[in-house]
């Protein structure tokens, strides 16, 4: 079951926290999140899941900003919020994406026990201009059944900034690693060593 605006308003202070909170923004059954000043472009051509890749900072001016396609863009929202006992979710507004402009590429799903800013995966279709502080997102909040484990995670719990991906933390730091092989060993040694023989050249 999703929550109405009112009961979002009545559990404000008890399983919800939205900091700051604007009364205009409650939805009939979500509220509306808004764009923080500044943006992560990652620097990278290839991203590589193994390592933390390099982003550089662009902060979005009063005037505007325009996102171009084919690019990520990874914003952050203004409010922070805790959720507890509920599973809070966010999704883009429908005034959003009718420009085409996506706000979360994949993860909009929100976890019990959430707290903190939401980084958002966004990216446009076609050229858009985006202004800092404008609603940009709508978060919503799902009742919850069975046993209760709160979201512990230190990659992105209690985060202060945009967070790009940490998925690198969940790789063994020696899975992955292959072994040199010595091109200059005789055949017999690298047999020796457990690798396999390589046939004889044939003779031309």
């Amino acid at each position: 079951m999703i929550l109405s605006g009112n009961e979002i308003k009545h559990q404000l202070g008890r399983n919800i926290v939205i900091d700051p909170f604007d009364e205009s923004r409650l939805n009939p059954n979500s509220y509306n999140l808004s764009l923080h000043d500044e943006l992560l472009v990652y620097e990278e051509v290839v991203l590589d899941m193994r390592k933390s890749n390099r982003v550089e900072r662009i902060t979005i001016p009063p005037e505007g900003l325009v996102l171009a396609p084919n690019q990520l863009y990874l914003g952050r929202t203004v409010e922070r919020t805790e959720t507890h006992n509920l599973v809070p979710m966010i999704e883009g507004r429908s005034s959003i994406g009718r420009l085409g402009l996506f706000v979360h590429v994949t993860a909009g799903f929100g976890d019990v026990g959430f707290c903190g800013y939401w980084t958002l995966e966004m990216f446009a279709v076609q050229p858009v201009k985006i202004y800092p502080g404008v609603p940009i997102c709508q978060i919503f909040f799902h009742q919850i059944h069975g046993a209760i484990t709160e979201y512990t995670s230190e990659k992105y719990q209690h985060n202060h900034d945009i967070q790009p991906s940490m998925l690198f933390r969940e790789f063994p730091e020696d899975e992955g690693v292959q072994l040199e092989l010595a091109f200059g060993a005789s055949a017999a040694g690298v047999e020796k060593a457990g690798g396999p023989r390589m046939p004889a050249p044939v003779a031309r």
